[in-house]
């Protein structure tokens, strides 16, 4: 068996009204003067306000709630000097994977004081950085859960940074935090969580492991059983459970084993036109998996997987069959959960193809875990495909 290298976060509670109840032991964790990094949307919806409450009983707290999707470079110098103003002791991200992300490099930068610029990419980070403390609302990024946060550049392109010095001292799942999800942002960001399972299963990285796999297994399995019932029925606390256990699954599997393909063509879908995350990579899902599959080891490991999620298909036909019908039900799933299917149906025009393929070229970090080289042709043909 190959070495690897497993890291993820070393504190994980979970459990219902957890983001009150966990305030203590927070406070004690991150000091007096926290940082609250969130996003207007959860202020507005007043989601905040108790967990706010019971932190202001040990410690003083500054909100930043400037966040948004896909955070650009300019919010997280935004929340960096707001948070050295206050001179933070410690930093919570309370939100979708945006907020996290913003939290995760606020505390690197805070506490290290090192230039942003020099910590892109793989291990590139020096550290230490202030104790930080996650918080998700959603089921679908895991970045409560990564040692990986990704932020939009001035061109657009989106860059990442990847460390385990960026993974949380603790990350607090809270599933009674989901319960307002619309139906349409619970689609599109369980999607998303089931991509990073499947592409984790299929990485070609060298770091993809036996840990990772059997992660990878059951957040599918946690996801495909409650998906529908979370999307239908929002307000049903078992499906919400599932939904978040098997995103932080999933994030712990591919934080360790890194996605590929489906989310490198996304990246620029989201950084030009602004489509959230998750659906993005709804979109691109099944078009990178159809080109993936003309690859038989590729198509093997998404046959391994295919029962899991939909037991209905026929494991007694060929390797390929399996596979194709396993792309095929993630594709009328994700039409079932309503959620739009091709890059026309979120406004992008069909001459936007070419310049995508090309940005999607720079996500060199991502592509080199693809079971199947992806070239800028290849790139092109998918992304004309999913128009």
């Amino acid at each position: 068996m190959q070495s690897f290298n497993f890291n993820t976060t070393p504190g994980i509670r979970f459990g219902e009204d957890l983001s009150v109840k966990s305030a203590e032991e927070v406070c004690k964790k991150l000091g007096s003067k926290i940082l609250f990094v969130t996003d207007p949307g959860l202020v507005k919806l007043g989601l905040i306000d108790n967990t706010i409450k019971a932190l202001k009983v040990n410690s003083e707290v500054l909100i930043f709630d400037s966040v948004e999707a896909d955070p650009s470079l300019r919010t997280l110098m935004l929340c960096l000097e707001e948070g050295k103003n206050f001179k933070a002791s410690g930093v919570i991200g309370f939100g979708g994977g945006s907020s996290m992300d913003t939290a995760k490099l606020t505390a690197l930068l805070l506490g290290s004081g090192e230039n942003i610029h020099e910590a892109w990419g793989v291990a590139n980070a020096k550290g230490p950085r202030l104790p930080l403390v996650l918080y998700p609302t959603t089921s679908g990024t895991g970045s409560e859960i990564t040692p990986i946060s990704i932020i939009t550049q001035d061109d657009l392109e989106k860059k990442g940074v990847s460390s385990p010095l960026i993974l949380p001292d603790l990350a607090i799942m809270d599933p009674l935090l989901t319960l307002g999800l619309p139906p349409h942002i619970t689609a599109a960001t369980g999607i998303d969580a089931m991509v990073h399972a499947i592409e984790s299963y299929a990485s070609k990285s060298l770091n993809n492991n036996l840990i990772s796999k059997m992660l990878a297994k059951e957040a599918l399995n946690l996801l495909g059983e409650s998906i529908t019932t979370a999307v239908t029925n929002g307000k049903d606390v078992t499906a919400r459970s599932n939904m978040l256990l098997g995103s932080m699954l999933a994030g712990a599997s591919f934080g360790n084993s890194p996605v590929a393909g489906v989310h490198a063509l996304a990246y620029p879908i989201g950084g030009t036109f602004h489509v959230p995350h998750g659906l993005s990579n709804a979109i691109v899902l099944p078009y990178v998996l159809r080109f993936n599959i003309k690859d038989q080891s590729a198509a093997k490991l998404y046959s391994e997987i295919a029962p899991i999620i939909f037991p209905e298909i026929d494991m007694t036909t060929s390797t390929q069959d399996i596979a194709s019908n396993f792309i095929e039900n993630l594709s009328k799933l994700s039409s079932n959960l309503g959620l739009e299917q091709r890059l026309r149906d979120v406004g992008i025009p069909e001459t936007a193809c070419e310049t995508m393929a090309k940005d999607a070229m720079k996500q060199t970090r991502l592509l080199i875990n693809n079971p199947k080289e992806i070239t800028e042709k290849d790139a092109y043909d998918i992304y004309k495909s999913a128009w």
